[in-house]
């Protein structure tokens, strides 16, 4: 089996370390693709960043599809264009942060999300509504730290983030923590560890949530509204991302 692991950013240190996190967890006979494209944003924090990843989520994932993926997991906590990736995509695609608060959701009676900026505490607000997860999440806490500061060794950032875990705890009463961030997929265990409840990360669910559809043999459905996009030219800086004929 092949999952494609895309970071919509193009910071190639947290592209490694998405990789790193999805592959402790992948199971024996599964390839793990971690790939960034090579347009977009240096990071995602906000509406307008999210809008200009996704033609680069979606070339990485027409360039999934040409080299035989099974399965897709976007890995950033907004998760940019995941409908546009599952009408190109033939086999599962899933976000970190859909993937991660259903998983939660199984693991205690209520969840925290820990997140990034403050500015972004909106847009999980609204995936937690869209995903149906509002009578699971407790709170949405921002550590307001930039997401580049989680590429920093010596930076106090997974001290900051580890605080505001314990107050999610405390103070939602949450018996789980998401972490709002793929730049926090190394942090899990060692929050888990310290606070004593699941801490999910949405690389490692999504992986292996892709892995099951897929060893159950589930693709995305094309009856519908998930169809592959219908052909027609497109003009200008985007001509090359004219849908062809599936």
């Amino acid at each position: 089996m092949k999952i494609a692991v895309i970071n919509p950013n193009t910071t190639q240190s947290m592209t490694e370390k998405i990789g790193a996190a999805a592959r402790a967890v992948a199971g024996p006979g599964t390839t793990i693709l971690a790939v960034s494209p090579s347009m977009g944003p240096v990071s995602i924090e906000g509406h307008y960043d999210e809008a200009v990843s996704v033609l680069g989520v979606l070339d990485e994932v027409r360039r999934g599809e040409a080299e035989g993926c099974d399965g897709y997991v976007i890995a950033c906590f907004g998760d940019p264009g995941l409908l546009a990736a599952r009408e190109v995509a033939r086999g599962p695609v899933l976000g970190i942060a859909e993937a991660a608060m259903h998983v939660a959701s199984m693991v205690g009676s209520g969840f925290s999300i820990v997140t990034t900026l403050a500015r972004t505490v909106g847009i999980a607000r609204h995936l937690v509504e869209a995903y149906g997860m509002t009578r699971h999440c407790r709170g949405i806490r921002a550590t307001d730290l930039a997401v580049l500061d989680l590429e920093q060794t010596d930076s106090s950032a997974s001290a900051a983030i580890l605080e505001e875990c314990r107050r999610a705890v405390r103070e939602d009463r949450a018996d789980a923590i998401v972490l709002g961030c793929a730049g926090m997929a190394d942090l899990a265990k060692r929050i888990g560890d310290s606070l004593g409840v699941p801490v999910v990360v949405g690389v490692a669910a999504g992986v292996k949530l892709v892995e099951g559809l897929a060893a159950l043999g589930l693709r995305t459905s094309k009856a519908a509204d998930l169809a592959f996009p219908l052909p027609k030219a497109y003009t200008g800086l985007v001509a090359e991302f004219a849908p062809p004929r599936p």
